[in-house]
């Protein structure tokens, strides 16, 4: 099976998955740069309808290199999806069945941002120039295409995940360049195939949106770009009605993790926001006494940093579900 296919071939590749359910292609003419609530909705859909639909990069590009959005609008979106049944209070859980790449280039910047390094060692990487990178669907492997002596045999390891997955916040307005509890510009890489985002809803519908398509990305997102490029993406939403205890952040489940996302303009606030999601997530699960919680966070849990560069920086605290099987119920 290709690695990159049309939101059609999509559809075919998930039909096992798709029989369950209610299908929905859906191919954006718009694309929002804002989480907002008011942006329109484009699209509604029902709690376990299969959306499958596509999204530019960073910059507009869609799948054929064609710049579909304004050149200054940054992170361009697909959505929003207004969620039915969705109010404020609830939790939308975003489950990503299946993500594809949709053409055979990526890019990203000779660049380091300022927060990556010391200010004495910041200023030969403080210019900003592009670099193409071209996908290998068969090894599943990135190369930069630089005039380089020590790069021509150097390659990465792929795989499709979302930079963005967001509701419309509460308050004011944030640039889909920024993240907070809303969920938002995230940029981890664990937001990919069977992976689920849980995110508290602010207004009637949620009003999701989701982009910002990468290949691959180191810790931290230091060159200010991942490997930057467009997907197609089939996509279900569960609605949790007014659970016992508010979502204040973002959550992310996989096969192997519970993991919770803080989001601060300080790396020390944003830990804090992570480990306590976390904490109240293994309270709400098993029930835990602080107590038991302090044991088996402070001897299982694992920090990740998935983002320094945007405006808010991100910390995730994550524990695995081996770890948790062991915890009596």
């Amino acid at each position: 099976m290709k690695k990159y296919i049309s939101i059609a071939l999509l559809m075919l590749h998930c039909n096992l998955y798709a029989q369950k359910h209610t299908a929905i292609a859906f191919a954006p003419t718009k694309y929002f740069s804002e989480f907002s609530s008011a942006n329109a909705p484009l699209l509604t859909i029902r709690p376990g309808d299969t959306v499958y639909t596509a999204t530019v990069d960073c910059n507009g590009f869609d799948s054929l290199g064609r710049q579909l959005t304004e050149k200054d609008a940054l992170n361009p979106l697909t959505g929003p999806f207004y969620v039915e049944g969705a109010e404020p209070g609830d939790v939308v859980k975003v489950n990503l069945v299946k993500l594809f790449f949709s053409r055979k280039t990526a890019f990203s910047s000779a660049f380091f941002h300022e927060r990556a390094l010391p200010a004495s060692d910041y200023a030969p990487f403080s210019k900003i120039t592009p670099v193409i990178w071209d996908l290998d669907f068969k090894k599943m492997t990135a190369s930069p295409r630089m005039n380089s002596a020590h790069l021509k045999n150097f390659n990465v390891k792929i795989h499709p995940f979302l930079g963005c997955v967001g509701v419309a916040p509460e308050g004011k307005p944030f640039p889909t360049t920024d993240s907070g509890p809303f969920g938002g510009n995230m940029d981890f890489t664990a937001v990919t195939d069977h992976a689920s985002v849980y995110l508290p809803v602010y207004h009637t519908g949620a009003l999701l949106t989701l982009g910002d398509g990468h290949a691959a990305q180191g810790d931290g997102e230091l060159n200010w770009d991942a490997i930057e490029t467009s997907l197609n993406v089939a996509f279900t939403v569960d609605l949790i009605k007014k659970p016992l205890a508010a979502l204040a952040s973002p959550r992310v489940e996989n096969k192997d993790y519970l993991m919770a996302v803080g989001a601060d303009s300080s790396l020390d606030v944003a830990l804090k926001i992570a480990t306590k999601g976390l904490l109240r997530w293994l309270q709400e699960k098993y029930n835990l006494t602080d107590a038991e919680a302090t044991q088996v966070m402070g001897s299982s849990l694992e920090y990740k940093i998935a983002e320094i560069v945007d405006p808010k920086v991100e910390i995730v605290a994550m524990i695995k579900k081996t770890a948790l099987a062991k915890i009596s119920r």
